[in-house]
């Protein structure tokens, strides 16, 4: 029982972890920039908003006139969405609670660490990614001019989460040992108390 929580509780964080990843790819406060007191320029990875007060949205027009750490980071968020799901199948299959592969416990068990696997995977290359554009917001506002003020945005943090999270959730669904405890328990407790078909000696 101890192992089906802690394979339920690895999936829970990975769904969390996966919707934050979405969630952060779609988002646009990645970057932040402020023109003088009052002008706000806010940058995503899909459109880019402007404004005083109020900002208006415009998707971008054409993908080769994006700087490279979008086009980077776009495309390695998206890879990461869609490791996470097909994770999310794979898991699925292979976890305790579900009726999927119950003939076959080993096959059952590996499968549910490659979906751990996978989410580890698509975790780090969201903590991956994402640190990188952070630093190339920093090297953007050392560089830019003193009346430019540039930061990164909530969409950095809702990621770092995401990312951490399906790590997490990974680490658990891919423990082998964990995967195998019940059915060692229960082989050991068969050893342990014999069946009561067993004919008697004893008259």
């Amino acid at each position: 029982m101890a192992s089906s929580g802690l394979q339920l509780l690895g999936f829970l964080f990975s769904l969390v972890g996966l919707a934050a990843t979405v969630s952060a790819t779609f988002m646009v406060e990645w970057k932040k920039q402020t023109q003088g007191k009052t002008h706000r320029i806010f940058d995503g990875l899909w459109k880019s908003c402007s404004g005083y007060e109020r900002t208006t949205c415009e998707p971008y027009q054409s993908l080769l006139k994006l700087p490279n750490e979008v086009q980077a980071t776009r495309a390695v968020m998206l890879l990461s969405v869609f490791l996470s799901t097909v994770a999310l199948l794979i898991s699925t299959v292979g976890m305790k609670c579900t009726h999927f592969m119950d003939s076959k416990p080993e096959s059952k068990a590996t499968t549910a660490m490659i979906g751990g696997i996978m989410f580890m995977v698509s975790g780090l290359l969201t903590i991956i990614i994402t640190s990188w554009y952070v630093k190339m917001i920093v090297d953007t506002s050392q560089n830019a001019h003193h009346l430019d003020n540039f930061e990164f945005g909530k969409a950095v943090f809702v990621s770092w989460a995401g990312g951490l999270l399906t790590m997490a959730g990974g680490s658990f669904l891919s423990c082998r040992r964990c995967s195998r405890s019940e059915s060692k328990e229960s082989i050991s407790g068969n050893h342990l108390f014999p069946t009561t078909n067993q004919t008697s000696n004893y008259v």
